[in-house]
């Protein structure tokens, strides 16, 4: 079991402040793909996780490969913008590091050149199901038991995804287009900083229920965006955590 690592952002976002509402489903107007102050340190927590616990953050069904491999194109074509080189098969990133180009392992790659994670939901039947996803910091989920289900499934132990709300989902998957990215960002407080946070849907919350729970403020900012070829929707995950502190409505 890897070991706690405090890794921390000293501020939020602009549109991720606290005193905001939570939002519904929204428009992206801002640049979806970001580096923040805590880039260097994520990234060593996420090479570690890559290393020690492949199984726990990395799957890739083997129908969904062309999909993984035209997301990773996706965001090479985005890094530039993000303060990253590409040279050839090789690309620079903002901490130094020099990550090869593995097409062969794709959400690897991507997972050793972004603060997100990456999962994709592609179309079977007639609902959205999780083919392939790196994800290093899970907020009290475990890949595992949601690889290769449906939507409904994967919030099953969510009680208030209702049958309706369940339809509204799906219709909004159905409805994500190309060019149009979506989203939205969730609260959460923790009682330690932890980023790989892998929790069975059989184990209690360790989360608190309450705004004000916990010493540290947890919080993803989740894209929404379809791949023009594959049809894949992705949800590209960027996680921040904050000392209390550093919430200015709350300090």
């Amino acid at each position: 079991m890897c070991a706690m690592t405090v890794i921390l952002q000293s501020e939020l976002p602009d549109d991720m402040h606290v005193s905001r509402a939570l939002p519904g489903i929204q428009p992206e107007v801002g640049p979806w793909l970001r580096v923040d102050e805590a880039y260097a340190e994520q990234m060593a927590r996420r090479e570690a996780l890559l290393a020690e616990r492949e199984a726990d953050v990395l799957y890739l069904d083997p129908s969904a490969r062309a999909a993984a491999v035209e997301l990773l194109n996706t965001v090479l074509d985005i890094l530039p913008t993000q303060g990253f080189q590409r040279d050839g098969n090789h690309v620079s990133c903002p901490d130094g590091r020099a990550v090869a180009l593995d097409y062969s392992a794709p959400m690897k790659t991507l997972g050793r050149l972004c603060q997100n994670d990456f999962v994709l939901m592609q179309k079977r039947g007639d609902e959205h199901v999780l083919t392939g996803a790196v994800l290093c910091f899970p907020a009290s989920w475990r890949l595992s038991e949601k690889a290769g289900r449906p939507l409904v499934d994967i919030h099953v132990p969510v009680s208030e995804y209702t049958d309706d709300v369940a339809r509204r989902v799906q219709r909004l998957f159905d409805g994500i287009q190309v060019g149009r990215p979506l989203w939205r960002f969730n609260q959460l407080w923790y009682q330690d900083p932890e980023l790989f946070q892998p929790r069975s849907q059989s184990e209690p919350r360790r989360v608190g229920a309450g705004l004000t729970e916990g010493p540290y403020y947890r919080s993803e900012r989740q894209t929404l965006l379809r791949l023009p070829q594959s049809r894949a929707v992705v949800f590209a995950i960027h996680t921040y955590v904050l000392a209390r502190a550093d919430v200015p409505e709350l300090s």
